[in-house]
């Protein structure tokens, strides 16, 4: 086979990964198991946005104002730096109006730190909690009440 059709056909799945210093690496007998820094990522942004008290994830300060995000992307907001066996997490949120703000960082750091641990193996030092905004619940605006769930 030439040089130039070997260069145009597609890349083993392993190739993509081998090289990519965005991974965690798992080896054991039976293999080898990989898990991205967007996958801890996610992890930690659905872990923080299940606590109640948090209005969403802010995707940082753009011309003065904090830009609340939905849940749509679950990364935005959300900072990991992972290494081998340990990952340290910086969370971006915005927290609704009233809530007592260190508890539920708290609640935030628990729940994001159990999740991560749990989920992956990985030993995680710190969870750092930037409060980026308050959401106010204007006139307009419904509670969010959970639909029952029996009929």
């Amino acid at each position: 086979m030439a040089k130039s059709e070997e260069q145009r056909l597609p890349r083993k799945v392993d190739e993509r990964w081998e090289d990519r210093p965005e991974t965690t690496r798992r080896k054991s007998e039976l293999g080898e198991t990989r898990i991205a820094n967007e996958v801890v990522s996610i992890i930690a942004g659905l872990a923080a946005t299940e606590v109640k008290g948090v209005a969403g994830m802010s995707g940082g300060v753009v011309g003065g104002i904090a830009e609340m995000l939905g849940r749509r992307n679950l990364t935005k907001g959300v900072k990991v730096e992972v290494g081998e066996e340990q990952a340290a997490v910086d969370l971006y949120v915005v927290m609704e109006y009233g809530v007592r703000i260190p508890d539920v960082a708290y609640q935030i750091q628990e729940n994001v730190k159990r999740a991560i641990e749990t989920m992956t193996g990985l030993e995680v030092l710190e969870v750092n909690v930037h409060v980026q905004g308050v959401h106010f619940q204007t006139e307009d605006e419904e509670p969010e009440e959970e639909p029952p769930r029996v009929r």
